[in-house]
């Protein structure tokens, strides 16, 4: 009769036919054929029947009928063998099956018995088993009411518990927790993406809050609200500037930081005013209001909203209003009037009047470059004062371009997007998404824009080179080159911005929507009242780790405001193409299929036009979106340029199309249908 022999191999129990045996090994058949080598020791039990099969089979039934708690009242408390505790629960004479099925029971109950190796056991203490068996229960109960979750939501209801965590599931999951494993079941079950599962039972109603929601999760879990904290006043009494100011901002602008005024006009030396609202003369490093702002680190713009970074008490204490005389940072730079020379240049803390607040949206078409060129009537005012700043922002412009190396070019328009019909029970007045959307196109670098930039960069450039000759540091964006890959770089020591062609720039001229020019401007005042002595007065000392940490938080947090702006203007301009019921656009190749609408803010990709060069001109037809994901289908319809033409002169930069790859990507999910044991492929 043939002689079998059971054993334990990585954890499993394994049966089969003694072919050979030495003192120290077996040589074991499988049923499978397959021979194995095994160590006497390791040979748990020596049977000549049943079968090997057969008597596995039979043990694993018969294992779960033992009563576990019976055999641990009846085990003694030191190790002992599997088989004695067979013979003691049987009987004496238990059978090769009895003694397997036990071998098994034992081996499959760890909180019951602890395994000692060799098919010995010891029983866990009283007060360990106890603790074991609750946690048991309580996973059994967990597993139900995953189960139970599952069920509801495959069946297109979502239970409140799964409602209530919707984004923590979708983008932070505690991947052990029962609501993330109930929405990864159902999503199995039914074979649906996750959106869609939790969109059809119910737990997303609109895309438009749902992005919005999802933001404020990820950076405002505690809500947006400021705290009513009150404008500080200031404490010195501030001189009374000689000069009529104006500015230029968009008509929603509320947070003014800058405004200009032109003084000698008519003689030969002009001086150029650059004003920049003053809150860090009040906002004390380290102080309630500081800590705010540094919570927040710079204002959230949104179509038809925004978060601002500083309280609007504050905001309003110290915007440059029209009709007002406001605290002012104010740099003063004289010019020659025939060759625009720089002569001199000052810094002074000050009250600026502010005679008018001017709207580009409102004057862009009235104040043009023949208007400011006498090449047509200027009838509007300050007409005098900007037809110098636009005759001196050219020479500006000029200027960097030769240390760019290259002319600007502004190829792409701007985008303003305006929201009709807003619900006016929303918090705030903020968007619900119901609003119809009015995108309008605006040319780059029109008279008014050209003006303002070229002056806030006079400013940043000139304010960065001199708080660095005092001996102060502060926070300056550096580019080494133009080369592709070449990004804009945050320090605290002055280097060139290559693709602005100048020495240095500090962001110092918006410090009431961005940390960083709130931070940097403590550091002109500190320049502008202590010279050379400075450093010695300046919040943030040379090498001081604190602007550091600034730094990096503000290019974090300023990274991920950037991103879901991207995010909600493409959501709008996806639901323009739906309002307006647009099915084609004209549109710009780009790389690997993606192009870039010619009138929409939209980079997308499109099926067919993967071959074809970079600036390439197509027509595309709209065959899907989805305003969860962000994700626009198109395919090509027709090529509308000459293949024969060079499209290389309208081709994108790199950097800019590798930029365009990732605002064009569909919207990432922290769910992994892959988790579990076993796993399904959901439909597409």
């Amino acid at each position: 009769m043939s002689e079998y022999a059971l054993f334990e191999e990585a954890g499993k129990f394994l049966a089969g036919r003694v072919m050979s045996e030495t003192d120290s090994s077996l040589q074991v058949e499988l049923d499978s054929g397959k021979r194995v080598k095994v160590k006497s020791v390791n040979a748990l039990l020596r049977f000549a029947q049943p079968a090997p099969a057969e008597l596995l089979g039979q043990a694993q039934t018969l294992a779960q009928e033992i009563d576990l708690d019976l055999v641990w009242e009846v085990a003694p408390d030191e190790d002992f063998a599997f088989d004695d505790i067979a013979r003691e629960y049987y009987s004496a004479g238990a059978s090769s099956t009895e003694q397997a099925a036990t071998l098994l029971r034992l081996f499959e109950a760890p909180h019951y018995f602890h395994r000692r190796g060799k098919g010995r056991f010891r029983k866990a203490p009283a007060d360990v088993l106890k603790q074991a068996q609750v946690a048991i229960e309580r996973k059994a109960q967990q597993a139900a009411q995953i189960d139970q979750w599952a069920t509801e939501l495959a069946a297109g209801r979502c239970p409140e518990p799964i409602r209530e965590q919707l984004y923590k599931i979708l983008f932070k999951p505690d991947k052990n927790g029962p609501e993330y494993k109930a929405v990864v079941d159902a999503a199995k079950r039914s074979h649906t993406q996750p959106l869609d599962l939790l969109k059809s039972a119910g737990a997303i109603t609109s895309a438009y809050q749902f992005h919005w929601r999802r933001f404020l999760f990820e950076f405002f879990p505690k809500g947006t609200a400021l705290p009513a904290l009150p404008a500080p006043a200031l404490k010195d009494e501030l001189p009374l500037a000689a000069v009529q100011a104006f500015s230029i901002d968009d008509s929603a602008t509320t947070e003014i930081d800058d405004a200009l005024s032109v003084q000698g006009l008519g003689s030969d030396t002009v001086v150029f005013g650059v004003h920049i609202a003053a809150p860090a003369l009040a906002i004390a490093p380290g102080s309630p209001l500081d800590q705010l702002a540094r919570n927040r680190w710079s204002t959230v713009y949104m179509p038809g909203h925004k978060l601002t970074m500083l309280p609007d008490d504050v905001v309003q204490a110290y915007t440059l209003q029209a009709g007002l005389d406001c605290p002012a940072v104010s740099l003063y730079v004289s010019f020659d009037a025939t060759t625009l020379e720089v002569k001199t240049s000052e810094t002074r803390i000050e009250r600026v009047p502010i005679a008018v607040n001017l709207r580009h949206d409102q004057l862009d078409a009235v104040i043009t470059e023949a208007s400011l060129t006498g090449a047509a009537a200027a009838d509007y005012a300050f007409a005098p004062e900007l037809a110098f700043a636009f005759r001196l922002a050219r020479h500006l412009k000029a200027q960097r371009e030769v240390a760019r190396g290259k002319p600007e070019n502004f190829n792409r328009p701007d985008y303003s997007f305006r929201l009709e019909g807003a619900n006016p029970n929303t918090a705030g007045n903020e968007p619900d998404g119901s609003e119809t959307v009015v995108i309008t196109e605006r040319k780059r670098g029109s008279p008014l824009d050209l003006i303002v930039a070229e002056a806030m960069i006079l400013a940043n450039s000139h304010w960065g080179g001199w708080i660095a000759q005092c001996g102060v540091p502060a926070i300056y964006r550096s580019q080494a080159s133009m080369a592709p890959g070449i990004k804009v770089r945050m320090g605290t020591k002055p280097a060139p911005h290559a693709s602005m062609g100048v020495r240095q720039y500090a962001w110092s001229t918006s410090p009431l929507r961005r940390y960083v020019d709130l931070a940097n401007q403590w550091q002109i005042i500190a320049c502008a009242r202590h010279g050379r002595t400075a450093a010695l007065a300046a919040p943030f000392k040379p090498k001081d780790a604190e602007l550091f940490s600034v730094i990096s938080g503000f290019e974090a947090a300023y990274a991920a405001y950037n991103q879901f702006q991207n995010g909600l203007e493409r959501y709008w301009t996806m639901r323009h193409l739906e309002q307006a019921g647009i099915t084609e656009l004209d549109a710009a190749v780009m790389k690997d299929g993606l192009v870039r609408a010619d009138t929409l803010p939209l980079v997308f990709r499109a099926l067919g036009c993967e071959a074809l060069p970079r600036g390439a001109r197509v027509r595309v037809r709209i065959t899907g979106a989805d305003l969860l994901t962000l994700d626009l289908h198109a395919s090509l319809l027709a090529r509308l340029d000459d293949p024969a033409t060079n499209a290389d002169d309208a081709r994108v930069e790199t950097d800019e199309a590798e930029d365009a790859v990732e605002d064009a990507a569909p919207l990432a999910l922290a769910i992994d249908l892959q988790d579990g044991d076993n796993a399904v492929e959901p439909a597409p």
